[in-house]
Parts: C-alpha cells; sequence; structure tokens
C-alpha cells in the first residue's frame, strides 16, 4: 500500500489572489500549478496547495509546520518580511518574544494573510 505516492499540505484561503501574493512576498515562492482547484507551490521539496473557501481561517490550530536547520536566521528574514509571531501564555507553553522552547526545540507561530497558524521550528 502507497508504495508510489507524494503528501502535501493543504491550505484555505478567502481570498486566493491575497493569498498567492502573501506566500511570494513572504517566502519568495512562485506558483508551481494553478488550476480551478487553486495554487500548488513547492515548499522545500513538500507541495502546498491553497485553495479558496469560505472556511478559511476558521481552525484554531497549526495547519502547517515548518523545520528549519537556521531558526534565528529564517526567523528574522520572517520578521524583516512583516511577519509578526503570535504570544502564548498556557499551561506547559509560553513564548518570549513569539519564540518558545520545548525542551530544546525552539518553535514559533504565525499567521498567514488566511489566517492559518503556521509554525517554524528547530529541533536540536
Amino acid at each position: 500500500m502507497f508504495e508510489k505516492m507524494q503528501c502535501y499540505g493543504v491550505l484555505p484561503a478567502s481570498d486566493l489572489e491575497r493569498a498567492v501574493k502573501w506566500w511570494k512576498d513572504v517566502f519568495g515562492l512562485e506558483p508551481d500549478m494553478t488550476n480551478e482547484g487553486g495554487v500548488m507551490f513547492q515548499f522545500g521539496g513538500t507541495p502546498v496547495l491553497v485553495y479558496e473557501t469560505q472556511f478559511a481561517g476558521t481552525a484554531k490550530n497549526t495547519a502547517f509546520g515548518i523545520d528549519t536547520e537556521d531558526f534565528d536566521g529564517d526567523a528574522a528574514a520572517l520578521r524583516e518580511r512583516g511577519v509578526t509571531f503570535l504570544d502564548y501564555d498556557l499551561p506547559g507553553l509560553k513564548t518570549v518574544d513569539g519564540v518558545a522552547d520545548l525542551g530544546g526545540i525552539r518553535t514559533a507561530w504565525f499567521n498567514d494573510s488566511e489566517g492559518n497558524i503556521i509554525a517554524i521550528g528547530q529541533r536540536p
């Protein structure tokens, strides 16, 4: 089962044009494919489909995660492109300047243009 397959992320957008602009401006990506189903980007070797729906931004959980080997550099680059990291003060999770240290795993969360929560993190 699944001997030949590929997985991809799926993120909703209430305004597809705005979402595509955000992916271009923040991540520097050009669409890999565009059709009536949405717009596909290649992000770190993972396809991500962004599609239009009225339900965009309604999830209160992390919708997409990015592992990086240069958390500080990538977080700084995101901030330079206008990304604001979310602050949390929950039992077992507290961010400082938008960054949480979870037993050596550094993580930060931010919203895309559509309200989807994206995480960036670096594992030890």
